[in-house]
């Protein structure tokens, strides 16, 4: 796989933003086929970080009620990417 095709884009929520303040940990969704050491290579290539760990979710996609019936998001993988502390990914 290419190296941004893996990373589709961060997550920046509340926790996501609390957790890269404190625990220099950051949030990406990825490709669903992709793997931690694909992931880890591609987040050292693209930000030129050290990465200490990765963790993965699979996250299954919400359904909701509808007008017309159900209607069910599509399922997304996460990444938690644990960086060296004297690394910083900036971004906003």
């Amino acid at each position: 796989m290419d190296t941004h095709t893996i990373i589709r884009k961060p997550i920046i929520t509340e926790k996501a933003t609390f957790d890269s303040s404190e625990s220099n940990r950051f949030t990406f969704e990825i490709d669903r086929r992709a793997t931690k050491a694909q992931v880890k290579r591609a987040i050292e290539e693209i930000y030129g970080v050290r990465v200490l760990a990765v963790a993965t979710q699979r996250r299954k996609g919400e359904t909701s009620r509808g007008r017309y019936g159900y209607i069910t998001t599509s399922a997304i993988k996460r990444a938690i990417v644990k960086v060296h502390p004297e690394d910083s990914i900036q971004l906003f």
